[in-house]
């Protein structure tokens, strides 16, 4: 960043005593912030850093600015040049020296002196991570945005064509972990415009729940997902960094006592507990729905015009807090299952969140398309004839309870599917980006009325900057304390929300085909306001060298698995009868008579169990074999797009080319001169060595002397 100096990283540092506190402990918690920063300097100084610090935002908070000299950046650059070359990754021969280093892009020189100094002394760092026993009182170790690029960052996005950012200058910014979700998303918004315009045209002029549009749209999702899985890879291969893996930095918190079935242990000892909470949160979602659905529809007592809102207040009440508990428990128990590397802690967090968070978003639907729609009729007139007790509680006369068999009908609302479609693909969306871009200038201006009252102490504080310092720093120093106050962008956010997206599109679009199109005009401004949430509302991400978006991928191939189960089974209860290339179009109508016809009595029936257990039977069949449908389709599909995306690439043919000729070189370098001498002694060629055969003429000059 261009300023008085020039910074690569910021470390925040809180020595700031409690109020709290007595005299006496804010004396020994004074000192011990002493001791530590110095020992931080020290460490920062003799590791050949520049360090300096600066006054932050608040009495005791420290600002320390790190710059790192050009001759140890290159001995950095070089030192991880070689151990990517030993390890595999594609990237060129080692260097001899500093001065073959070519100029390092910002994310590279960022992630290089950040991993200098957070990564373990056995890994060639520091050590000095946030959060550790030692250092508890380092904050974070920020890096600054470059406010030039990201006036230019922002411009393309708002002034130009959708894919007109490149992935190398996201990726030269901000690192290859950004630059692949970026990547991502702008493939995925691309892809979004066949099933979006095959939407429109069956929402307008196509039937219900059609075969063919299922069809397409599972097949859709199964190519994107597979050409996705190749992309990422052709990607990594232009970014360096395919098999980043292999050179990933251990995690501070990591014990290497542990065996490897240790940790195996553990990680099977945190699936009970994820399966209680799930358990828990769908016995909440199913409650509340059957509440929600099929009681207060019959009610008619006192205060029934409201009592319609009490389910949306108990799940406003109990599922972020069930959810809040166990995020807090998935971080505690990922941790406690002590990974190694980053990567794989953020996977195993991220499949653990990604199950509750899926199951919030998905079960409601699900519950509706195969509970209440097919079988509401009979399950709210068995409800009623629960409370058909002729004891009931009367009000002026009158039961609390509808009892008329005939309105069951008109209580049910057939629009049910499609609202809830639109309030998860259009209200959420247009909630989320308000959550993203809106809310925080809200909480900013919040923030700053609460800090005026203490302007009079912030000036005070800072009352001395202006002999220090002139304008552009003073400057400078604000728009660094501010960024200091921004959170930490956090990629899974972003992921979730589009994995979410997708799984709507993917598995429940065949209820309202326009949910695409939905989709793809979110996607397009998602892509700018991301871009605009990263440069205004977060710090600036720390580049992480990565060559997949992880376990995300997973996560969208198990939703393709789950689009081709729920669509078939859609398609086979609720396909119209008009349509004669529908499978026993007439079944679900047939068992919801029925039941409705039973219902009042109490009494199911022989019959009416029959044709349910029937066509429960026949559902899950389908179910069965579009499952193992699907995995022969994906199972093509990847074949092909392994075939002919990735091995007629021509960044992969390039790599592979530029490979070898690497290796040639190396050992070319390596391999020395015809003859050498090596501690006085001349080592003889070999190649001359066998080139030459003295045998036959040893042979004929016997004949000769004879």
């Amino acid at each position: 960043m261009s300023g008085p100096t020039d910074v690569d990283v910021v470390i925040t540092f809180k020595a700031s005593p409690k109020v709290t506190l007595s005299k006496q402990q804010i004396k020994e918690d004074a000192a011990k912030a002493e001791q530590q920063y110095n020992r931080l300097l020290s460490t920062l100084n003799y590791a050949g850093l520049r360090a300096v610090a600066r006054r932050g935002e608040s009495l005791g908070h420290l600002l320390i600015f790190v710059h790192c000299p050009d001759n140890l950046l290159k001995n950095l650059a070089r030192r991880e040049r070689h151990y990517d070359f030993l390890n595999g990754l594609p990237t060129a021969a080692p260097v001899k020296s500093e001065d073959e280093i070519p100029p390092l892009p910002p994310s590279d020189r960022i992630r290089l002196v950040h991993t200098h100094i957070s990564a373990m002394p056995a890994d060639g760092g520091l050590g000095i991570h946030p959060g550790s026993p030692e250092w508890d009182l380092v904050e974070s170790i920020m890096a600054l945005h470059d406010k030039e690029f990201n006036d230019r960052w922002l411009h393309a996005w708002t002034h130009s064509k959708l894919a007109s950012v490149s992935d190398a200058t996201v990726r030269d910014q901000f690192g290859e972990s950004v630059a692949l979700y970026f990547a991502f998303l702008k493939a995925y918004t691309h892809s979004l415009i066949f099933p979006a315009a095959l939407g429109t045209f069956y929402f307008f002029f196509g039937t219900p729940y059609s075969p063919v549009y299922s069809c397409l749209l599972v097949l859709w999702a199964t190519c994107f997902v597979e050409w996705w899985r190749v992309r990422e890879r052709i990607i990594s291969l232009g970014f360096g960094s395919q098999g980043s893996f292999r050179v990933e930095k251990r995690r501070t918190e990591y014990n290497p006592n542990f065996s490897w079935w240790q940790r195996e242990i553990r990680v099977l000892g945190s699936i009970p507990v994820v399966l209680a909470f799930v358990g828990a949160l769908v016995v909440v979602l199913t409650s509340t729905f059957v509440f929600e659905a099929f009681v207060t529809r019959l009610y008619t007592g006192p205060g029934h015009q409201y009592i319609g809102l009490s389910p949306t207040i108990l799940l406003a009440l109990f599922v972020p807090r069930i959810l809040a508990i166990y995020q807090t428990i998935a971080k505690r128990l990922t941790g406690w299952e002590n990974h190694a590397h980053h990567s794989s802690h953020v996977n195993s967090l991220t499949l653990k969140t990604f199950v509750l968070n899926s199951l919030v978003g998905y079960l409601p639907l699900a519950l509706s398309a195969f509970l209440y729609v097919p079988f509401g009729e009979g399950i709210m007139g068995i409800v009623q004839s629960w409370f058909s007790d002729p004891s009931e509680i009367q009000v002026d006369g009158k039961g609390i309870w509808d009892m008329d068999a005939t309105m069951v009908r008109h209580k049910l609302d057939p629009g049910r599917l499609k609202t809830q479609m639109f309030a998860y693909t259009v209200t959420q969306q247009v909630s989320n980006t308000f959550m993203e871009i809106g809310l925080p200038y809200v909480l900013r201006a919040v923030d700053n009325y609460r800090k005026k009252k203490d302007s009079p102490k912030k000036k005070v504080v800072f009352e001395d900057e202006k002999e220090k310092g002139g304008q552009a720093e003073r400057q400078f120093l604000e728009d660094v304390r501010h960024q200091a106050s921004l959170p930490e962008y956090e990629l899974f956010l972003d992921y979730s929300e589009m994995a979410m997206q997708f799984g709507y599109v993917a598995v429940w679009s065949t209820i309202w085909p326009i949910a695409p199109l939905m989709a793809y005009i979110n996607n397009v401004f998602e892509l700018r306001s991301d871009a605009f949430k990263i440069i205004t509302h977060q710090r600036r991400p720390i580049s992480v060298r990565t060559d997949t978006i992880g376990p995300w991928l997973e996560a969208l191939t198990f939703l393709t698995w789950l689009a081709a189960v729920i669509n078939t089974s859609l398609v086979y209860l609720f396909c119209p009868r008009s349509q004669d290339h529908c499978s026993k179009p007439s079944s679900i109508d047939r068992v919801h008579a029925r039941l409705f016809a039973v219902a009042g009595t109490g009494d199911i029936g022989e019959d009416s169990l029959s044709d349910t257990v029937e066509l429960l039977k026949m559902a899950a069949l389908i179910a069965f074999a579009a499952s193992h449908g699907y995995l022969l389709l994906r199972a093509g599909i990847r074949h092909l797009m392994e075939r002919a995306v990735y091995k007629e690439s021509k960044v992969v043919k390039d790599m592979e080319r530029e490979g070898r000729s690497v290796k040639e070189s190396f050992l070319k370098s390596v391999s020395g001169s015809p003859t050498k001498e090596v501690h006085g002694v001349q080592e003889v060629n070999t190649e001359a060595f066998w080139a030459h055969d003295e045998g036959l003429e040893e042979i004929q000059r016997i004949s000769k002397e004879a």
